[in-house]
């Protein structure tokens, strides 16, 4: 990489507004800057479409739960992404987005399916040999949430650095414990990808370790 070259970041925001695409992404803009990005933010996906200014973009922070984007648009993605553009985000604003889009689904690796229970207390285990890993090196093994759990359909193709697991209960239709990954990488190409299902409300983005965390894997997706 350039040392000399203002590293460029582009924030897409937006979709449904329970996730608080505004104020989850205004948490970290401040962090890019402080790391030496130009940020450009913009309100949909309509952005994707442009190949030159994705070219130009070293890392894709995304935050847009539902919604729709074109075909052009996911393709223009996942080939800047394949190019070395990195691709980060976390919980709906990374996957649970463009539910339309097989190709998006590709891209990232995993699909949110239920949160069983709505908010509801749980543990985010680090996977232990995973522990070194440079994005989870350091933090505490086991986090306590009370937050939305996500139960993600996803790939062999993810690096999974941390689970969660849904115990069954009375009226539940699992009837074994279900580990689910958590927070995972992918490579694509020349790029990265950063997903972690955590961040339902702002305040799970102050908990310690999820902030870490999420500041750790936006560096790390990128160029």
């Amino acid at each position: 990489m350039d040392n000399a070259r203002t590293r460029q970041a582009l924030v897409v925001r937006g979709g449904w507004e329970g996730h608080s695409p505004v104020g989850a992404t205004e948490r970290f803009i401040p962090f890019l800057v402080e790391h030496g990005f130009e940020v450009d933010v913009r309100d949909g996906p309509e952005v994707y479409a442009d190949a030159d200014t994705l070219a130009a973009t070293d890392l894709v922070v995304q935050c847009y739960t539902q919604g729709e984007a074109t075909d052009e648009q996911v393709l223009g993605l996942s080939a800047a992404v394949a190019n070395g553009t990195g691709l980060a985000g976390w919980h709906g604003g990374v996957c649970d987005s463009f539910r339309g889009s097989p190709d998006y689904l590709h891209l990232t690796g995993g699909q949110w399916a239920a949160h069983p229970g709505g908010f509801v207390e749980h543990e985010v285990e680090v996977r232990p040999e995973r522990a070194d890993h440079e994005l989870v090196a350091g933090l505490r093994p086991r986090w306590s949430l009370d937050t939305e759990q996500y139960w993600v359909l996803t790939d062999g193709l993810n690096d999974v650095l941390a689970t969660t697991t849904f115990q069954p209960a009375e009226g539940t239709p699992w009837r074994e414990p279900l580990t689910c990954p958590a927070v995972w990488t992918r490579r694509w190409g020349a790029g990265r990808v950063f997903v972690s299902t955590i961040g339902h409300k702002l305040e799970d983005l102050d908990h310690p370790d999820v902030r870490t965390l999420t500041q750790r894997g936006l560096l790390w997706a990128s160029r």
